[in-house]
């Protein structure tokens, strides 16, 4: 599943550098996340970075993009597989 950031976010600047899939962007008013780069940092650590820095707890799962693990996985090694030919 991918992670979301809601209206709480105050912009604090802290998620944006820890992800490293570069899923999240500054948006209009507050930070966002694209679901298509999101893996919950699966491949990378054992838990979503975002959200261990994140100071006002405002990323939750995006029950839009409901994805199980191994999911995450394979969006994970085709992420990287990109990477390596770019």
């Amino acid at each position: 599943m991918a992670l979301i950031i809601t209206d709480e976010c105050i912009n604090c600047d802290v998620c944006e550098p820890e992800c490293p899939n570069d899923a999240i962007s500054q948006g209009p008013e507050i930070y966002v996340i694209d679901p298509a780069r999101c893996t919950e940092c699966v491949g990378h650590f054992d838990k979503p970075q975002c959200r261990e820095v994140c100071p006002v707890d405002c990323i939750p799962n995006d029950p839009a993009h409901v994805e199980s693990r191994e999911a995450l996985g394979l969006k994970y090694a085709a992420l990287m597989a990109s990477r390596a030919t770019a």
